[in-house]
């Protein structure tokens, strides 16, 4: 996967079109991330305790590496990576721009 955790990414596709966020997680086997504050679901919890009540709770669900575009750091556009080696190291590169991610 080019994509990694703490890069900002943009939603391309779905109900969060649109929006930036940071990468929290990456699946790698399953080719899906999760994105910091994107892709919200409700979810219903029980009261653990007798007299508290039952709630509401926001939890993000991952989104497929297809369904979304990496925001290169220095030309602040929706780039592909490619890669480019430097002595012993991978680097990351913007398509765009040509810059080291």
């Amino acid at each position: 996967m080019k994509i990694k955790k703490g890069d900002n990414v943009k939603i391309i596709t779905g109900k969060d079109k649109g929006k930036n966020g940071k990468i929290l997680a990456v699946f790698p086997v399953k080719g899906r991330i999760l994105v910091e504050g994107l892709n919200l679901y409700k979810k219903h919890v029980r009261p653990k305790h007798t007299g508290e009540k039952g709630q509401t709770v926001m939890i993000p669900r991952s989104i497929d590496v297809s369904n979304v575009g990496l925001i290169c750091p220095s030309c602040n556009k929706i780039t592909r990576i490619g890669h480019r080696i430097e002595g012993e190291k991978k680097l990351r590169v913007c398509k765009k721009c040509g810059a080291t991610i």
